[in-house]
């Protein structure tokens, strides 16, 4: 089955024998965001139409602050979008974004280690995460037996959620965030993006 095809988290908790948690295992690393990124995004918001779809959502309100997080990660990684990720019938599709490895044969090759998995969904959470967590198996399961934590993220814009699989257990972080709080949001993709560094760097020293 297609990722899009899970809609509750049931489901795929029960499909894969994967244990479900919730804890606050977020943290928040300093990031500056830059005042053309707030007054951008203030128009965006003003004026524009920034969630009538789910491309709409990511477009205007996911990628950006995706974007100016890897900016300071670039030399590592390679933030793909609607990328194919296929592990069989039963785990494959287009996730939103994916953070991955940067190849040593150059940015164009689709290269393990896989990250973070993004998902955009217009506000049912519930099935958004269910389409996520079978990406972040897929993405586990394509990465072998390296002992990587997958991340997670679903939003519909303004509701930022996070999650992580560390093994066969899945957590979910029970605060949220929202784009009230730009920086608070930023201080959170940015601490995902430095544990990503972390484990990257351990994987290459090792």
């Amino acid at each position: 089955m297609a990722f899009s095809g899970y809609k509750t988290i049931s489901e795929v908790l029960k499909e894969f024998q994967v244990t479900y948690n919730e804890f606050n295992f977020m943290e928040e690393t300093e990031f500056q965001v830059p005042d053309y990124f707030r007054d951008d995004l203030e128009l965006v918001m003003r004026e524009g139409v920034v969630d009538n779809s789910e491309f709409a959502i990511c477009e205007n309100l996911i990628y950006p602050v995706l974007k100016e997080v890897w900016k300071c990660y670039t030399s590592k990684f390679t933030l793909w979008s609607h990328q194919s990720l296929i592990y069989n019938d039963s785990l494959s599709g287009f996730p939103e974004y994916i953070l991955a490895r940067r190849s040593p044969l150059g940015k164009v090759v689709f290269d393990q280690p896989y990250f973070i998995l993004v998902e955009a969904k217009q506000d049912n959470f519930e099935a958004g995460w269910a389409q996520c967590l079978a990406e972040m198996i897929a993405a586990q399961r394509l990465n072998g037996e390296l002992p990587i934590t997958i991340f997670g993220i679903v939003s519909n814009g303004k509701i930022w959620q996070f999650g992580k699989l560390e093994g066969g257990n899945f957590t979910t972080n029970i605060n949220i965030y929202t784009i009230q709080n730009l920086d608070q949001i930023f201080t959170a993709v940015n601490y995902i993006f430095q544990q990503c560094e972390l484990q990257l760097n351990n994987l290459v020293a090792a």
